[in-house]
């Protein structure tokens, strides 16, 4: 059995990523894990990281300043922390680029066991060539993935 000592949640603010949230904070809860929170402001620029069109209006790009970056953490922290009353150490993450690239590269830089994020994102309608951020993830992480679904969402195949 796996004992987990940092869980990475990734959010998009989606309603997977919603329910995946709770799934975290049990794991963190469970194992007296440090919980890790990251949002990647997302850029539809693959070279250019620290542009991001999660704040812009829609079709513009703006540069991921200090203080975008700041409004942004301030932005994570109203969504989560009065949720998060069973987790003993949080740490949060605000990452400018390409979602799939920056979570990768938080959890080989950080001791990171398990990575739980949710299933589809905000972006699942809108397919890059890229694939999808659970997909790309899910290939290349250093550690254990859970990838939570909405049961109510129904799949067709």
């Amino acid at each position: 059995m796996s004992r987990y000592q940092n869980v990475l949640f990734c959010t998009d603010y989606s309603e997977d990523a919603e329910i995946a949230f709770v799934h975290a904070v049990d794991l963190a809860e469970r194992y007296g894990a440090k919980l890790h929170i990251i949002h990647v402001l997302a850029s539809s620029l693959r070279y250019s990281p620290t542009e991001t069109s999660d704040t812009a209006a829609p079709g513009e790009v703006t540069y991921a300043s200090p203080e975008v970056v700041a409004k942004a953490g301030q932005e994570l922290k109203s969504r989560y922390q009065d949720r998060l009353s069973g987790v003993k150490e949080v740490v949060w993450v605000i990452k400018p680029g390409t979602a799939f690239v920056e979570i990768l590269r938080y959890a080989r830089e950080n001791p990171i066991d398990v990575i739980v994020m949710g299933a589809a994102g905000i972006s699942a309608t809108q397919q890059t060539h890229y694939g999808s951020t659970v997909e790309q993830v899910s290939r290349r992480a250093p550690c254990h993935i859970m990838a939570i679904k909405n049961p109510e969402r129904a799949y067709t195949l």
